[in-house]
C-alpha cells in the first residue's frame, strides 16, 4: 500500500492507495476519518461543492479482486469496484437484466465509466438507479472487517439505515440470486437524456417462489416494497400458464404500488362550520400527485413487459 499526502486547498490531505481489501480495511482502521473511494462521481462533486473537505482518502481503483464477478450457489458474487459501464454490457445483462438496465441508465458515459456499485450503495443516494434493484432482488451486501471478518446484511437493512458499516469496514461484494426470470428497471427523469431519477421501478418475477417483487426508488430515502400489492399480484398470475394480466389488472397494480410509496397525508382534527370536530384528509400536493402517477406507470408498464 502507498500513500501521499497532496496539498489541497492550504489543507494536507492523505492518500492511501490499498492493493488489497485487507489494507484498505487496515487504512480505514488507522485513519478513522478516512473516506473510501472508487469512481468519486458523488465524492468529488461534493468536495467541489464545498460540502466536504476530508482529510483523507483510502483508493480502492487498485483492488482487482473487486473488480469483477463470479458464481457461486446459484448467485453471482458482485465485486463492489464493478463499474455502471462494465454492468451495462451484453454478458452481465445475460445474468441479471434489471441490473444492467440500471447501469446503462445510470447518467452519462462519464459517469458510468467511473461509478462504481459499491459508491452507489455507500453513498445511498436515493436516486441511485441500482438501488431498487438490489432490494427488488433482495440481494445481500458482503462487507469486509477487520482480522478478515465478513458478515452479509440485506441490502434493503443497509440503506434503510437498519445497519450501517462499523469502524474498519468496508463493502466487498454483492450477492445477487440468478433467478433466470424477467426482470425490468425503468426509472423517469426531470428532463430529456441521461440524468437523476425523479422516480424508478424495479421489478423482478420469481416462478419458483410464484412472487413478484417490486422496489420503487427516489420517491423516499430509501427504496420502497409494497409487500401487500406485491401478493395480491402474484395471486392473480397463473404461474403454470401463460402468465398475463388483464389490462385492468395491470393498471390497479400500478396505482396500488403508487399509493403504498406515496399515501394521501394522515387525516388530521378540525371543525366544521356546526362547530362539530372531525377529521379534515388534507389533499396531496401537485407534486406528490404527479409523483404519484409517474409511479403507477412505471410500475404498470414494469409489470407489463415482465409477463409479456
Amino acid at each position: 500500500m502507498t500513500a501521499h499526502a497532496p496539498q489541497t486547498a492550504g489543507q494536507r490531505q492523505t492518500v492511501l492507495l490499498p492493493d488489497s481489501i485487507d489494507e484498505a480495511v487496515a487504512a480505514l482502521l488507522s485513519t478513522p476519518a478516512a473516506i473510501p473511494v472508487a469512481g468519486g462521481t458523488d465524492l468529488m462533486a461534493a468536495i467541489n461543492a464545498g460540502q466536504l473537505r476530508p482529510s483523507a482518502l483510502v483508493g480502492l481503483g487498485r483492488i482487482n479482486e473487486i473488480r469483477g464477478w463470479h458464481y457461486q450457489d446459484g448467485h453471482a458474487l458482485l465485486g463492489a469496484g464493478l463499474t455502471h459501464a462494465r454492468m451495462g454490457r451484453p454478458d452481465f445483462a445475460a445474468l441479471i437484466p434489471a441490473l444492467a438496465a440500471a447501469a446503462r441508465a445510470a447518467g452519462t458515459p462519464q459517469i458510468r465509466n467511473a461509478g462504481t456499485l459499491g459508491g452507489n450503495i455507500g453513498t445511498a443516494d436515493r436516486t441511485g438507479d441500482a438501488l431498487p434493484v438490489l432490494v427488488a432482488l433482495e440481494a445481500t451486501v458482503v462487507i469486509a472487517g477487520p482480522q478478515g471478518a465478513l458478515r452479509e446484511v440485506p441490502a434493503s437493512h443497509l440503506l434503510g439505515g437498519l445497519d450501517r458499516l462499523r469502524a474498519g469496514e468496508l463493502i466487498g461484494f454483492v450477492r445477487a440470486p440468478l433467478l433466470h426470470a424477467p426482470q425490468v428497471f425503468l426509472k423517469a427523469t426531470g428532463r430529456t437524456g441521461p440524468g437523476r431519477a425523479t422516480a424508478s421501478v424495479a421489478l423482478v418475477l420469481d416462478p419458483a417462489r410464484r412472487g413478484v417483487r417490486c422496489a420503487v426508488g427516489a420517491v423516499g430515502p430509501a427504496p420502497m416494497r409494497p409487500l401487500e400489492v406485491e401478493a395480491w399480484v402474484a395471486s392473480l398470475i397463473d404461474w403454470d400458464g401463460e402468465r398475463t394480466l388483464a389490462p385492468e389488472a395491470l393498471a390497479a397494480f400500478g396505482d396500488y404500488v403508487a399509493a403504498a410509496c406515496i399515501p394521501d397525508p394522515p387525516a388530521t382534527s378540525a371543525t366544521d362550520a356546526a362547530g362539530t370536530p372531525g377529521d379534515a384528509a388534507p389533499a396531496l400536493s401537485s407534486g406528490a400527485l404527479h409523483l404519484r402517477r409517474t409511479v403507477s406507470v412505471l410500475a404498470r408498464r414494469a409489470l407489463g413487459r415482465a409477463l409479456s
